[in-house]
């Protein structure tokens, strides 16, 4: 006779001392547990518990008892008997590869939901944990800053990974949510460096836009930042014609700005959690160091690279000096700090709106395009549009709870 292997099932109102009632009544006869998982849901509880039975035992007497118990609590009990073949296969299955998807929005509807798991149905893969990530919304109360999340731990096996990609960015432009397809794999848990590009990510503005207005040579000067940020001209050159229209704009001007610079929603959120997990972070950008070591004192930064304005006689010369930090800079760095800090590349998570940071974004562990154009959001693995920079915690896999201890 070979063990009896049982899944119990229990839903109803929650309460303490549930499971503690549960598995005492197994101890008593001896029970193995092989597997156990809860969820709660608006205070009513969803219980699993597969245990075994050894084989010189009845299974009706510990059924009783459970049933009996569970009538006390005023719970729903099922019990389904399992084979030794359908517990193994199961157990077999796990090793299958697994992956975590992301949704994140102002919020979530049922449409959006639907859509990514038939992706997840349509290509066999199986669902082991649905996670809510953000804290629960009021439906009285309006939130100033709305965001919800959850993320789906998913496992099988994957023939063609950019299949996949593929509809769920088509879900999300669709359906006006972002999600994000990631392997749950070691380095995923274990990220430790997160570098940001400043202009249009960190911050609301691209400075030499910024700049240039007070130049007085904003349009021109601004046609020529979108064309680089589209990809559509190389950006050392256009970096170059874009310094030499700020020739002679006084370095008074810089401060004011600086101290005005409009700071992205969710940045001070994210930094200070990030600094409070152990992160190590930079900026790397393609503006200037002037106003990304505002922006280190002010979020509390661990690096900056960025272009250094030449100022003389109290004006800007129109020049720059050292090298420029473009695209494959960006990379440089990013791979540098990590050498630098004994951080494995897969560890990294770059995070950027323009072509320019492109190869950081396909250089890190985890890339991030972030309110980007069309050309990084289709070259990135994964994308943010619809809430603060706050989001990329989500992403990580932390919830509301994690963060709020922080601030």
């Amino acid at each position: 006779m070979e063990n009896e292997i049982i899944l119990l099932n229990v839903s109803g109102q929650d309460k303490p001392g549930l499971t503690s009632s549960l598995t005492k009544a197994l101890t008593e006869y001896g029970a193995k547990i092989l597997d156990i998982g809860q969820a709660n849901i608006h205070n009513t509880l969803s219980l699993g518990i597969l245990f075994e039975i050894k084989k010189n035992s009845s299974s009706a007497p510990v059924l009783k008892d459970l049933l009996f118990k569970s009538y006390e609590l005023g719970i729903n009990a099922k019990f389904t008997p399992v084979s030794i073949k359908e517990y193994e296969e199961w157990v077999s299955s796990q090793g299958k590869n697994r992956y975590i998807i992301t949704l994140l929005g102002e919020k979530l509807d049922a449409e959006q939901i639907s859509a990514v798991t038939s992706v997840i149905s349509d290509i066999n893969l199986n669902i082991d944990a649905i996670k809510r990530l953000t804290g629960r919304i009021s439906l009285v109360k309006k939130e100033a800053y709305q965001r919800a999340s959850i993320q789906l731990s998913v496992r099988g096996e994957i023939k063609d990974k950019s299949y996949v990609t593929a509809k769920l960015m088509e879900i999300s432009h669709d359906l006006d949510v972002d999600i994000a397809f990631q392997e749950d794999n070691i380095f995923r848990r274990n990220r430790r460096l997160v570098c940001f590009d400043m202009d249009s990510t960190l911050i609301q503005a691209e400075v030499i836009d910024k700049l240039a207005e007070l130049a007085g040579v904003g349009d021109e000067v601004k046609a020529i930042t979108e064309s680089a940020m589209q990809g559509e001209i190389d950006f050392n050159e256009s970096f170059k014609r874009r310094m030499s229209l700020l020739k002679g704009l006084s370095e008074e001007v810089l401060q004011e700005v600086a101290e005005n610079l409009p700071i992205t929603k969710g940045a001070h959120r994210l930094i200070s959690t990030l600094k409070s997990y152990g992160f190590k972070t930079a900026i790397l950008s393609g503006g200037f160091t002037y106003f990304g070591k505002y922006l280190q004192k002010e979020l509390g930064i661990d690096y900056v690279h960025a272009n250094q304005l030449e100022i003389k006689d109290g004006v800007l010369t129109g020049g720059y000096l050292g090298d420029i930090v473009d695209g494959n800079k960006k990379a440089e760095y990013l791979k540098e700090i990590a050498e630098k800090e004994g951080i494995d590349i897969n560890q990294t998570i770059a995070v950027g709106d323009g072509a320019n940071d492109l190869p950081m974004i396909d250089l890190a562990g985890l890339g991030i395009a972030f309110h980007a154009k069309p050309k990084v959001k289709e070259n990135a693995q994964s994308s943010i549009s619809s809430i603060g920079l706050d989001g990329v915690l989500y992403l990580l896999g932390y919830h509301d709870r994690h963060i709020d201890l922080i601030d």
